[in-house]
């Protein structure tokens, strides 16, 4: 679902948009901030265009929409192999250009999985990779893996990334 920014800000604060679990949101709202939560073993991608003033962001559950193509087509972005293209497809209708875009990603941790049977964390990040390695997109940033939920912010004011986990929160992108 698309967020074109339409929210308008009271004088004092600026709108945050929230991303939800199985969800993308786009805007060229410079006073909005993207915000998702709770990325256990799902990933959250952020994307920014400086020169175009567009930034996205995608909150994915599962790697492959194969294993439930009924679902992938009702919820595109729970899965990372349909979701990333329809966050970029978005931004790109907004006038974003690949070769400018700043991409950074968190998430992708072991939460639930102590015995290490589903990996769901570490197929989110494989897909992730194979993904941008296809389609010649480089990370700026990332924070992945480790065992630790996190909350992770786009600001499209300037198209800074913040992660907060464990109750500190530091700058992701620039670094």
């Amino acid at each position: 679902m698309t967020n074109p920014g339409s929210m308008q800000p009271s004088p004092t604060t600026s709108p945050r948009l929230v991303v939800n679990i199985s969800d993308v949101i786009v805007s060229r709202d410079p006073t909005a901030t993207l915000v998702t939560y709770a990325l256990g073993s799902c990933i959250g991608v952020t994307i920014y265009d400086p020169v175009a003033q567009v930034g996205g962001m995608l909150h994915f559950m599962l790697p492959q929409s194969s294993i439930n193509p009924a679902r992938a087509a009702e919820l595109p972005c729970m899965f990372a192999d349909t979701g990333v293209p329809l966050l970029f497809r978005q931004a790109y209708d907004l006038g974003a250009k690949k070769e400018r875009l700043v991409v950074c990603a968190a998430g992708g941790a072991e939460i639930l999985d102590t015995e290490g049977h589903f990996q769901i964390g570490s197929r989110n990040r494989t897909i992730l990779r194979k993904l941008f390695w296809k389609n010649s997109v480089l990370l700026a940033a990332e924070e992945t893996g480790g065992s630790s939920s996190r909350t992770l912010s786009l600001c499209l004011a300037d198209g800074s990334v913040s992660v907060k986990s464990k109750q500190q929160e530091r700058s992701l992108w620039p670094a």
